[in-house]
C-alpha cells in the first residue's frame, strides 16, 4: 500500500543513515522501524498497571453552585465598589 507521510528533515536524515548502514532501502527501513515502534507501544500498554486515583469527599457545597454566575457578578460588583471608594 502506498501512502504519503510527512517526515521531519532530521528524522529523514537519520532514517537514510540507518538504512544505508543496514544496507536496506529507505522504505524497508521505515517499515521495520514502524513495526518495532508499534510493537513497543503494545508492550508498554500491557505492562503498565491501570491508573488508580484516590478520591476524597469534599462535602456538601457551601454555596448554591447553580447560582455561580450570580455570585461571581456580586463579588465583582463588590470589588469595583471597593476600588472606587479607595479613589475618592
Amino acid at each position: 500500500m502506498r501512502s504519503t507521510v510527512r517526515i521531519d528533515d532530521d528524522l529523514m536524515v537519520a532514517l537514510r543513515t540507518c538504512a544505508a548502514e543496514e544496507g536496506l532501502s529507505v522504505t524497508r527501513m521505515l517499515n521495520r522501524l514502524l513495526r518495532l515502534g508499534i510493537s513497543a507501544l503494545g508492550e508498554s500498554r500491557e505492562s503498565r498497571p491501570p491508573l488508580r486515583q484516590t478520591t476524597y469527599s469534599m462535602g456538601r457545597p457551601r454555596l448554591a453552585v447553580d447560582k455561580a454566575l450570580a455570585l461571581a457578578a456580586a463579588l465583582e460588583d463588590e470589588e469595583i465598589a471597593r476600588k472606587m471608594a479607595l479613589r475618592k
